[in-house]
């Protein structure tokens, strides 16, 4: 693939035209009463959209009241969630931002509690769920419950919620859909053999574990219009395959596994692969440090030919710029750099000598200058 110029050049997925290659990272805010959007929501997305980011994701959006990772997570299982993410994506695209809505499901590790208590399952006495549904019967540690293994007829009733998802994202107004297949939620738990161990059409063999992402993506690209761009979230690897030791299990998902669905993904009508890694192991090695994941991002976009989102200890511009100078990814996702300075976009511009538009209210802090005239545009609905 050709490298992007550098990270303030305009990126296309579809008739979408980002104003640059920055993207608000999908972060769990726990802050929703039965998944509605409040206005602790619209503050934090729209300031990141104020900010200059080009593309901003929400949280990962339950497609089920028992998919949520805990009970303050958005969701869009009803009509009612509807107008309270309209009103942050109209405002998004007021700031000239593309809006996406990470779509997800939490199997084993749904019904806890928020990360500012100690971690523990949430009962059903506390607006927990009954019930916690996986691909097979493992618990994600000590610290989560035990799930109930689906039955294929539930597989299918998922799947649905996902679809039907999709079509309230589109009436909401979103731009772009990305699906949440990493982390050790539901997607990522029927992808590892370390948590799908199922003798059926959903488990086993590659074929069989990537099954239920590859039916979902295809379901949702049926009824998501066909001019809106399609992303889909993976870890690229486990990390056991890094620990020095052989996991009892096996080695989990590696890299090698991403390799061989991500041509999948692109085939069933996807847009780009956002890389990130880990999260289906309670405790594993991994070498946390500054771009840490970005290698991943590279390795698929060079073997595979698809566009590729980086995330993960990206925090100068510099850095940022280089991933896409590079060729390492097309899309630099960012979660706790922007959470520190929502601004971080209009920051990085002035460091990297690159011209953007403040928001007109804000052009006194700009010293002085006139606002030029937002150059992008979203493309027809």
């Amino acid at each position: 693939m050709s490298h992007p110029s550098h990270l303030f050049a305009p990126f296309a997925m579809r008739s979408v035209v980002l104003p640059n290659r920055i993207a608000l990272s999908p972060m769990c805010q726990y802050s929703a009463v039965d998944g509605m959007v409040n206005d602790w929501h619209l503050v934090h997305l729209g300031s990141r959209a104020v900010g200059g980011a080009g593309l901003i994701l929400t949280e990962a959006t339950a497609v089920s009241p028992e998919g949520r990772l805990s009970p303050g997570d958005l969701g869009l299982w009803s009509d009612d969630h509807i107008s309270g993410l309209e009103r942050c994506v109209n405002f998004i695209h007021q700031q000239g931002a593309a809006a996406g809505i990470q779509l997800g499901h939490a199997g084993r590790k749904s019904s806890i509690a928020p990360p500012w208590e100690q971690t523990r399952v949430v009962p059903a006495a506390e607006g927990g769920w009954e019930e916690i549904l996986a691909p097979s019967a493992f618990a994600f540690s000590e610290r989560h419950a035990v799930p109930r293994s689906l039955s294929v007829s539930e597989i299918g009733r998922i799947q649905d919620d996902f679809r039907t998802a999709t079509e309230r994202a589109y009436r909401s107004g979103f731009d772009v859909i990305e699906l949440h297949a990493a982390h050790g939620y539901l997607f990522h738990q029927f992808l590892s053999p370390l948590s799908n161990t199922r003798g059926d059409e959903y488990g086993g063999t590659f074929d069989n574990r990537v099954r239920m992402l590859l039916e979902t993506v295809r379901l949702i690209r049926a009824v998501w219009p066909e001019h809106l761009p399609l992303i889909v979230r993976i870890s690229a690897t486990d990390w056991l395959e890094y620990d020095g030791h052989a996991h009892p299990e096996g080695l989990g998902w590696m890299m090698q596994d991403s390799l061989r669905l991500v041509p999948l993904l692109r085939d069933a009508g996807v847009d780009l692969v956002d890389v990130s890694s880990g999260g289906n192991v309670a405790q594993p090695a991994i070498p946390v440090g500054a771009g840490y994941q970005t290698a991943f991002s590279a390795q698929i976009r060079e073997q595979t030919g698809v566009a590729t989102g980086t995330v993960g200890m990206i925090t100068s511009p510099q850095q940022a710029d280089h991933a896409i100078r590079t060729g390492q990814a097309d899309l630099v996702l960012l979660a706790r750099e922007l959470l520190r300075n929502p601004y971080w976009p209009i920051e990085a511009a002035r460091q990297l000598k690159v011209e953007v538009p403040w928001p007109v209210q804000y052009v006194r802090a700009a010293d002085g200058r006139k606002p030029a005239r937002l150059p992008w545009a979203l493309g027809p609905r």
